[in-house]
């Protein structure tokens, strides 16, 4: 099996230190930093995941360095700032070096930040071009450009600001296929609650979404059952939740 993903990538950076009195210029907490991890994320942590699955994976991604930065308390494991530098991709990388790089895949995942590395019009070409299935998330509003797309991932928060224009696409008898993470609570598809099945110590959700996506993917082209593939991507995030900070599975 070989996967192909496409997406902007970024360096997810953890702060560790801790916070013991307020600042006396400013309502503000002092933070002390004592140590930090870094690693790769967004459609980073997406390929790193499947690589992680023991599938083969290639990335088309950025250029240029995008950082997150999250100071966290060490002893609350509670984030305080956040900090993002350089968050918008240039338009170096266009779709038409892409489009020659889409053949000899079982899938191609789609992570779509909003960054600016794939327009709207990128991702529909893709999904023409494409002679595989095509998995997608993205924070994009949905239209026509995304009715190629064999199977799109969103979380909730994303699906309400969606909705309207979605339920346009049913109107005009389009059907998308939609996975709607739900954070704790699991995620939905065609009408079904996947819940949880255990409860778990969740320690931070940061890049849970993405494990979820390339357990579904990894396991939707070895079983061609998406019921079967949702279940599985939900025991891979849960598992990644348990660790500190972005871990792949």
């Amino acid at each position: 099996m070989k996967i192909l993903v496409i997406g902007e990538k970024c360096i997810d950076r953890f702060v560790y230190g801790i916070c013991n009195r307020i600042c006396p210029e400013a309502p503000v907490p002092v933070f002390k930093p004592m140590n930090s991890t870094e690693n790769g994320g967004m459609a980073e942590n997406v390929f790193n995941n499947v690589l992680s699955l023991g599938v083969e994976c290639d990335i088309i991604t950025n250029k240029n360095i995008i950082e997150k930065i999250r100071y966290v308390d060490s002893r609350s494991h509670q984030m305080m700032m956040r900090l993002d530098k350089n968050d918008f991709v240039e338009t170096e990388d266009k779709y038409l070096h892409v489009n020659s790089r889409l053949k000899g895949y079982d899938a191609i995942i789609i992570s779509d930040y909003g960054k600016g590395f794939l327009t709207e019009g990128d991702i529909e070409l893709i999904s023409k071009d494409a002679d595989c299935c095509v998995f997608l998330q993205t924070n994009k509003i949905m239209g026509e450009w995304c009715v190629g797309v064999d199977f799109i991932k969103i979380n909730e928060y994303e699906y309400k600001d969606a909705k309207y224009s979605l339920d346009n696409l049913k109107r005009n008898g389009h059907n998308i296929n939609l996975i709607v993470t739900l954070g704790e609570k699991g995620c939905r598809y065609n009408g079904k609650y996947f819940k949880i099945k255990n409860r778990i110590e969740v320690r931070d959700l940061s890049g849970a979404g993405d494990t979820f996506l390339a357990g579904l993917v990894v396991k939707y082209i070895s079983c061609g059952d998406i019921i079967k593939s949702i279940s599985y991507a939900q025991e891979c995030a849960t598992k990644v939740v348990q660790k500190l900070g972005v871990s792949v599975i």
